[in-house]
């Protein structure tokens, strides 16, 4: 029996280095999957319980990884449930792969079941290529361009394949006129800046007095470069949310997340700053960057879309962030003056002792910030993060100090929820030697989390390390859009749109086989963390925490101030646990622990 188009398929995905393929069956897709069951070994279909969370799967591995991930849906529905997870990976630049399936080519045009214009639906998220495959020639070259140009071009790609052409038998493109030959390989691309263009940034740097540097997702593989290049420069370092394990937090310059989940001294940094070196980061609010203005601007980056586009720099420099950054070092003059730093440093000391007392600030039942600092200190090494949109997302940007070896990811550009826990699934399967941990808000795990944990009941004892926690904040709340809706709209919390229902999440871990604990004890957190990370399966901590507890940015202005004490006098079912709270925090912000004397 001959190859069909579907074994090609799998047989060129795996000479492109793939390894699995992260997706959900149907009878749009019947071919391929046929084709998998006659592969054997070497290239994997991982089953996952959504198209959704199979695409997050994909970006997942993109990041964790640095290859390219593919996922796999079948026609019509599957293919819209794709969707989501793609755009994840669009907005994040992740190289990713869709193929989908089609109805027979005889009844495209047909108005027949499940048949979606695919075509039109994929151009936008997929728009640098996306193609259906008509005839069994074509396979190769639109297989090897999807693959090149996803990784290339740090994007999704899609290929579409009517069902019909799927069992088909494959054929080469004949050499003749009309046809395409392409192949597989990797492509040498080394993207660095002219000499010139260095030596005109270096100016600017060397000329501040007070430099600050902001470094996101393109500065990952930077890590060694930026610490030089901040030493050299007296300079403090706000990472962005994606760039969060770009630079250790244990460095005392290092400013920590920047924006609404920000810290004050990522905040003092950008106020005070007078050259601003922005690295591999496109970090979008403009009100957290210095004024314009205010700082001369070099920034970095390997995407020429994304150059000058956010603060108005006077030399922007086309680059991979550790070549450039290599490039440029030898240009650099070394600050004798540290007062700058020295300054920096000061509020980055005072500032972990703000995070400290307010973490230990009593709540009910659990304050939300003393689960992620206590789990801080606790970090395994070269353990994997995952985090999932909403409020965790502060206290996961705050709290939590990166060390060297470790990643960390959640959805950036598209700040979708429900990732957490497939991101989690993808790493493990990319690092099955590395502890990995997943922080869901309760809204979240009830979109995508839970579906997730039955996947990881299924497949867990294939890993060499079963540690792999997903901890859920518990709280009954949407507690990310109640506070913003508090904060910028004024307006009190509604109940009907924003109260979570109430689900057993840990007994639902330990009926599906795996470990689960139910923390509502503030005094057990620590002890709850210890267990979990030692599990000898992979387990979930359900931490019953305070709603009220407010993720307070590093700067209020008068407009929310004004905004925020409206929806208190609006009759806010939580008002009086939200005054309590928030004057905790602003104590702490005033006098951290060790600050007034005994």
């Amino acid at each position: 029996m001959s190859d069909t188009v579907g074994d090609f398929l799998l047989q060129r995905l795996s000479a492109w280095g793939v390894q699995r393929v992260f997706g959900y069956p149907g009878d749009g897709i019947n071919g391929i999957m046929g084709a998998f069951g006659r592969y054997g070994e070497g290239l994997r279909f991982v089953q996952a319980r959504h198209e959704e969370l199979a695409a997050f799967m994909a970006c997942a591995h993109a990041k964790f990884t640095g290859e390219v991930g593919v996922c796999l849906a079948t026609s019509g529905p599957g293919a819209i449930h794709l969707l989501n997870g793609l755009y994840d990976a669009k907005l994040d630049h992740q190289p990713v792969v869709a193929i989908v399936g089609q109805q027979s080519r005889g009844a495209l045009g047909g108005d027949y079941q499940q048949e979606v214009d695919l075509l039109s639906l994929f151009k936008d998220v997929a728009h640098e290529f996306v193609h259906m495959v008509t005839v069994p020639e074509q396979v190769r070259h639109v297989v090897d361009r999807a693959m090149r140009i996803a990784r290339d071009r740090r994007t999704v790609t899609c290929i579409i394949f009517p069902n019909d052409v799927q069992d088909l038998p494959y054929q080469a493109p004949p050499r003749e006129h009309g046809t395409v030959h392409s192949g597989v390989g990797y492509t040498g691309i080394r993207i660095v800046p002219r000499e010139e263009d260095l030596v005109r940034a270096a100016a600017p740097l060397n000329a501040g007095q007070k430099v600050a540097m902001l470094v996101g997702a393109g500065a990952l593989d930077a890590t060694d470069e930026i610490i030089e290049v901040a030493e050299r420069l007296g300079a403090g370092v706000a990472k962005a949310l994606l760039g969060k394990a770009a630079v250790p937090d244990d460095l005392p310059f290092v400013t920590g997340a920047i924006g609404l989940l920000g810290t004050k001294p990522s905040w003092d940094l950008m106020n005070d700053c007078d050259t601003l070196l922005m690295v591999g980061s496109g970090f979008p609010y403009s009100e957290f960057l210095p004024k314009e203005g205010q700082a001369r601007g070099v920034q970095i980056d390997i995407e020429p879309r994304m150059l000058n586009l956010r603060y108005p720099m006077e030399v922007a420099l086309l680059g991979d962030a550790k070549e450039t950054l290599q490039g440029l070092l030898p240009h650099l003059v070394a600050k004798p003056d540290r007062a700058w730093r020295a300054t920096i440093e000061h509020g980055v000391e005072r500032w972990w002792r703000v995070l400290e007392g307010r973490a230990l600030n009593t709540a009910h039942p659990i304050n939300p910030q003393r689960v992620f600092w206590e789990l801080s200190p606790r970090l395994p090494e070269r353990c994997i993060l995952t985090c999932d949109s909403g409020s965790a997302a502060n206290w996961y940007a705050r709290d939590l100090k990166m060390r060297r070896g470790m990643m960390a990811s959640l959805s950036g550009g598209l700040a979708t929820m429900g990732p957490a826990v497939p991101y989690a699934i993808a790493a493990k399967y990319a690092h099955p030697d590395r502890p990995i941990i997943a922080l869901v808000g309760d809204g979240a795990m009830q979109m995508n989390g839970i579906n997730g944990l039955v996947t990881i009941a299924k497949v867990w004892r294939e890993w060499k390390d079963p540690r792999l926690v997903v901890m859920v904040l518990n709280n009954g709340d949407l507690n990310q859009v109640t506070w913003e809706q508090r904060a910028m709209e004024g307006d009190p919390k509604f109940v009907d749109a924003q109260a979570v229902p109430d689900f057993p999440y840990a007994e639902y871990a330990r009926r599906l086989g795996l470990g689960g604990m139910r923390v509502d004890d503030p005094g057990e957190v620590g002890a709850a963390w210890d267990a979990a990370l030692h599990a000898e399966r992979p387990t979930l901590l359900e931490m019953v925490t305070d709603p009220d507890v407010p993720p307070l940015p590093p700067h209020i202005s008068a407009k929310q101030a004004k905004a925020y004490l409206s929806a208190l006098l609006h009759d806010d079912p939580d008002s009086l646990g939200i005054v309590v709270a928030s004057f905790k925090e602003s104590w702490d912000s005033l006098f951290p622990p060790g600050s007034i004397p005994g």
